[in-house]
């Protein structure tokens, strides 16, 4: 029995622990795929959507009026991706708070039993808190 206790304690302290870091950087991985971060920085203010973002030929008024239209279309492709970019930010973020958590958590769950033998044998009943 007492074997089993410690080749638990052993994997989780080991390879249990490194997986979970694993899994909490794969994840943060992902959301920085999937926002595409990097990208999002490089064209930042790129032409949002605009498939004749060439050049025009004709009259004045005619490559004025598509100077306005890339001029606008940057402008809107930088706030949206300004935006995409906050919120990707903000999830990332928090996605690491809730993994430095995960990982916290993971080390100190084997010591509740514990805790609570201790909690039990000194009085304390978790509905006597009011």
């Amino acid at each position: 029995m007492l074997m089993a206790i410690v080749g638990i304690l052993l994997w989780w302290y080991t390879d249990g622990w490194i997986q979970t870091v694993r899994s909490v950087r794969l994840r943060l991985a992902g959301l920085f795929d999937y926002f595409s971060l990097d990208i999002l920085l490089k064209t930042l203010f790129s032409p949002f959507r605009q498939i004749s973002a060439g050049t025009v030929d004709g009259p004045l008024p005619v490559k004025f009026r598509a100077f306005v239209d890339r001029l606008v279309s940057r402008f809107v492709g930088g706030i949206v991706r300004l935006l995409v970019l906050g919120i990707g930010i903000v999830s990332i973020v928090v996605a690491s708070v809730v993994g430095l958590g995960y990982i916290f958590l993971w080390a100190v769950l084997p010591l509740s039993p514990i805790v609570g033998l201790i909690l039990s044998l000194l009085g304390w009943v978790p509905w006597t808190i009011l």
